[in-house]
């Protein structure tokens, strides 16, 4: 499958693994409305949504920028409608924006428990909720939430609960979703990259230390392309990994994803567990 004349709806992706994965998909020629807040560059964000879509059109693309915010009803709703009335429909939902606060639940505000809430699970459940009409009418629908596996295992909750909560908040999205919308053939899965990722979030909350330890976004932009040019109807309801989805896919060389480390020098993300005993050990968590 191509996602050729394919329209995608993207929260978020003026930067990071968001740009990476309309970019990819724009390579086939695909249609790619953004949904994002950032018109303005910021000297630690690089990156618009008036960037991103220029390079969406020069990868071969068509972009359609909306400016707004994720937690605004009236907005995605208008946003929706306009990205079905320019592209003549709507086959893909992506739910990449999210917002991250790693500190404890002392110390966290309940201002910024309600942001990463409000744009993380409510946000994934408005925009997907909003596009179902339009879904419904598509020859290969997707939903796809970068949010993790659900896991009960307490060492994951000894820190940064809120920000658990609002990401696991996305999963539950992906599991209901999986199961409601199973008789249209509409898919719902999450993808979750095995590693860290570099992106403003690892250089700015988590540390710029890590930057070497990530991989690049282009490992999240190639995985979601394996995912979403599979059949709606045979591939659903699944946390799925990135590199376990392109291992599926036949790729066995990882390190052009490399960000000037070593394989072994790889940090593993949140919520993720190593694949084996040679895995590296140096975690997010």
């Amino acid at each position: 499958m191509s996602l050729a004349g394919k329209t995608i709806i993207m929260s978020g992706g003026s930067r990071g693994i968001g740009e990476a994965i309309a970019v990819r998909a724009a390579r086939d020629g695909a249609n790619v409305a953004l949904l994002a807040k950032t018109t303005e560059p910021h000297p630690a964000l690089p990156g618009t949504i008036h960037t991103a879509a220029t390079a969406i059109e020069e990868a071969g693309g068509h972009a359609l920028p909306l400016v707004g915010d994720i937690r605004d009803d009236a907005f995605v709703l208008d946003a929706v409608a306009r990205t079905a009335e320019t592209f003549g429909g709507i086959d893909i939902v992506v739910n990449n924006a999210s917002a991250i606060d790693l500190s404890s639940t002392e110390d966290i505000s309940m201002k910024k428990y309600d942001l990463m809430n409000d744009i993380n699970s409510r946000g994934s459940f408005l925009l997907a909720k909003s596009c179902i009409p339009h879904l419904k009418a598509a020859d290969n629908p997707h939903v796809l939430t970068l949010s993790p596996p659900i896991t009960l295992d307490p060492k994951w909750f000894s820190t940064a609960t809120a920000y658990t909560i609002a990401k696991f908040g996305m999963s539950l999205v992906t599991l209901g979703l999986s199961e409601e919308l199973r008789p249209y053939g509409i898919a719902a899965n999450s993808l979750w990259p095995r590693t860290a990722i570099d992106t403003a979030a690892v250089r700015n909350v988590v540390g710029p230390g890590l930057v070497s330890h990530s991989r690049k976004p282009s490992i999240m932009a190639d995985a979601a392309y394996e995912i979403l040019t599979r059949s709606s109807r045979e591939l659903t309801g699944q946390f799925l990994i990135d590199d376990d989805v392109l291992e599926d896919a036949g790729v066995t060389d990882f390190s052009v994803y490399l960000n000037g480390g070593e394989e072994s020098d790889l940090a593993l993300d949140f919520w993720v567990e190593p694949k084996g005993p040679h895995d590296p050990e140096l975690s997010l968590h």
